[in-house]
This record gives C-alpha cells, structure tokens and sequence, in this order.
C-alpha cells in the first residue's frame, strides 16, 4: 500500500496552527488584502473568536481566475474552520488526497465563486451571522486543478456589545487595552521610584542605572502604546497609527532589555568600567539580531497569514529569539566564572562570595524568567480556552513586571550594600564557602 501525503495547502495549515501558539495572532482588524495570481489551494486570512453575537462582512472584488480550462466556480470559495473540525477535516484529506475541502460537513460555508455577481465586475459582499460561538480560521480554498486567483478580499470579523455596537477585537483579547493600561501604570509609579532612589542615593550612581530607568520608561510606553493600539482597534477597526509608535518603542525596548541584562551580567560600571572584547562581540551579535527580529514582528504582525512568506517570517522570529536568549545568559557565566578565579588571588572572600551568590542568583533569575515567557505562556496559549487568551497575556505581564522588580532591587544604587558588608567572621566563613563548589555551572 502506498503511503498517503497531505497535500501541500494542509501542510502549510498544519505549520500555522503549530505556530500561531508561539506568536501573538495579528490583530483581526479591518482588512483589505490583494491576492495576485496565487495558486495556493489554501490560503488562511486570520483567526478570531467569536461570541454568539459574532459576524464575518466580506467583500470581494476584482476576481479574475486563471486556468488551462475554464474551473468550476464552485470549487472555490471561503469558509470557517474551528480548531475541534480540523481534524475530522484532515482525516478526510488523509483518506482521499484530492478531497476538496469544500465538500466537507465539517467546516462553516459562506460562499463560492458561483455567488459572484456576472463579470466584468465579479464581486460579492454579504455579512454572515456566527450561529455556534468558537474561534474559526477564515480560509479560502482552490480546488480547481493548475489555477492560479487574483482578487481584492475586504474582511471585517466582529462581535456584537450589548449596546449594538462591533467589537473587532476576538472574544479572547476584548480585555487587553485595560490590561495593558493597568500595567503602563504599574511601570511609570516603578519609574517614578526608581528615579527617586537614584537621587537619593547619587554617590553610589552609575550609568547602568541611568540604561536602567530608560528601559523601565520604553517598557512603560510601549505598553501604553499596545493599550491605545488595541483600543482604536476594538471600537473602529483600525489602530489609527499607534501600532507605528507601538513597534517603535516595542523595537527600543526589547534592545534596551538585552542590553541591560548583558551589561548587569558583566558588572558594567558599578564593578568595572569597561567591555571586554567577548562582552562588546555577544552586543553585536544581539543588537543585529533584536533589528531582525523586530522586523519579522512588524511583517508578522501587520500583514497576517494569508502572505506566502508567513510561516518563514515566524520561523526567522523564533529561531533569533532563542539565539538571543541564549547569548545573553554567557556574560553572566562569565561573570561567575571570573569571580571564582579572582576569588583564589586577591584575598577578599567576603567581597568575592557576595558578588559571586548576587551573580548566581541573577543568573537564576534570567532562566527563570526566560522558561517561563518562552515555556509556560506558551503552554497557556495552548490549553486556555479562546475566550481567555488574554491570562497569557496577563502571565507574561506580571513575569515580566516581576523580573524588572528582582533585577533592579538586586543592582540598586544603594551607598551600603548588604552583599558587601565585611567582618572577620564573615571573611572566613566567605574563604570556607568558596572552596565548595556551589558556584561552578
């Protein structure tokens, strides 16, 4: 028996759904999308949950098909899928591999190329209700063999409020503004301290506190910015340009973070004023790879799924994002490592053990904060129900508003630091201590 294949449209379906839980889905706003000469025979246009109020308005104009033979129009066409008919749907391909999926019972129609109105104009417009509340995959599929679409596609998916008005935010995200208001107020008053601590304490001042407070106001911007967005977007549709300043800051921000944990991680100007090559080699590394990495967020987020290039522009994203993470953990291991040597030399066990246990914990707390945006947000993509999307966004909000709080109490400007207070007990309990070997990696 041979063995049977998924055609290359389920592959590329099956690719999206694995990735969509790695990054945040593109806000399903108010589109306008051109398709030229696509011969796809799947072509996903966004995902959104819908409540038992929700509606799908989709207008298509400018529709020319191409083939070596005139197709049968109602081979094409859009529908919905939902995540729990995906897999009856793919059963169905897998047992018949020309199986056309708009003879399936398990997706959601809305209309075929036989509902468009007579060329020259071929177009249609029509707002279908949502009957059964879920989140659905808009998808549009060619089944005519050797056929390449052209069109114009204008979708608008919407919940309805109470007071009839649309909600273009899916059921799962309708809560973000406020959440990420909430937490833009967290970071200014977190701003508003740490500023007054350095006043407060300006001889024992250094410029990584000054890189410090800058990241605490990009963080607080770009969040209040992603409030904004989100706003505009729930109520009109469209983000009225604060998705432009959002990845502006978002861009700031994610340099300054990866920066300033590199910086700390070497000790960079509170204990030593200056870079060692390897130090300056792992910014270079990361800065570049942060500018890419803001670029596939930005292609990502703006354009959607339906580009042929989407799951490459995803998989660049994930692939920089974990050389990241791994590069700025070495100067915190350097660090260590450093120490420990130093340690044997200079006669300040006291000094050498505080420095060493406040560099180990730092390092503990990088790794934990990077399993737990990386690994467990992700695991709460993956099991919460499409209703609340939004706790993950919470999750990774409150992890990060956590590891800002831990980072800089640990490197606080502070004139008498409990890590450095020296006695004559602590000197030989600190020579005891560093002959163990709690400290190697």
């Amino acid at each position: 028996m041979g063995k049977t294949t998924f055609p290359t449209g389920v592959t590329v379906l099956l690719l999206f759904l694995f990735l969509q839980f790695l990054i945040s889905p593109s806000t399903a706003e108010i589109k306008t999308l051109t398709i030229t000469s696509d011969s796809r025979p799947m072509i996903l246009f966004e995902k959104f949950g819908f409540t038992h109020t929700g509606h799908v308005e989709i207008s298509v104009s400018s529709v020319a098909v191409v083939a070596a033979s005139q197709p049968d129009p109602s081979r094409l066409g859009f529908f919905l899928l939902s995540e729990e008919s995906l897999l009856q749907v793919l059963i169905e391909i897998q047992q018949n591999p020309s199986f056309c999926v708009l003879d399936s019972r398990f997706i959601t129609h809305l209309f075929t190329f036989r509902d468009l109105s007579p060329p020259p104009v071929a177009s249609f417009n029509r707002t279908f209700p949502v009957t059964l509340p879920n989140e659905y995959s808009l998808f549009f599929s060619n089944c005519a063999p050797e056929s390449s679409v052209s069109m114009v596609v204008h979708t608008e998916l919407f919940n309805l409020d109470p007071d009839n008005s649309r909600d273009y935010l899916s059921a799962g995200q309708t809560q973000l503004p406020s959440l990420f208001f909430l937490f833009s107020l967290a970071y200014f008053a977190f701003l508003g301290f740490w500023l007054y601590l350095c006043y407060s304490n300006k001889l024992s001042l250094h410029r990584i506190h000054l890189l410090m407070a800058s990241l605490l106001l990009m963080k607080a911007l770009n969040l209040i910015c992603a409030a904004e967005d989100k706003h505009y977007v729930k109520i009109t549709g469209t983000p009225h340009g604060w998705d432009v300043l959002f990845y502006i800051f978002q861009f700031i921000r994610v340099v300054l973070l990866f920066t300033v944990i590199v910086l700390v991680g070497t000790g960079w100007s509170f204990l030593k004023p200056f870079l060692q090559e390897r130090e300056k080699k792992v910014l270079m590394i990361v800065i570049p790879l942060q500018v890419l990495a803001n670029v596939a967020s930005i292609v990502i987020g703006e354009t959607g799924p339906f580009i042929k290039d989407w799951v490459t522009w995803n998989q660049v994203f994930l692939l920089v994002d974990i050389i990241c993470c791994c590069a700025i953990i070495f100067p915190i291991v350097w660090s260590i490592r450093s120490l420990r040597e130093t340690s044997k030399t200079d006669g300040k066990a006291a000094r050498n053990l505080a420095k060493l246990t406040l560099f180990r914990q730092f390092y503990i707390v990088v790794i934990g904060y990077l399993y737990f945006t990386r690994i467990v947000v992700f695991a709460l993509k993956t099991i919460a129900a499409y209703k609340y999307q939004w706790v993950s966004n919470l999750a990774e909000e409150t992890a990060s508003l956590a590891f800002y709080i831990v980072m800089f109490y640990m490197f606080r400007p502070v004139e008498r630091n409990e890590y450095f207070v020296l006695d004559e007990e602590e000197e030989e309990a600190a020579e005891i201590a560093l002959r163990d070997e709690e400290f190697e990696l």
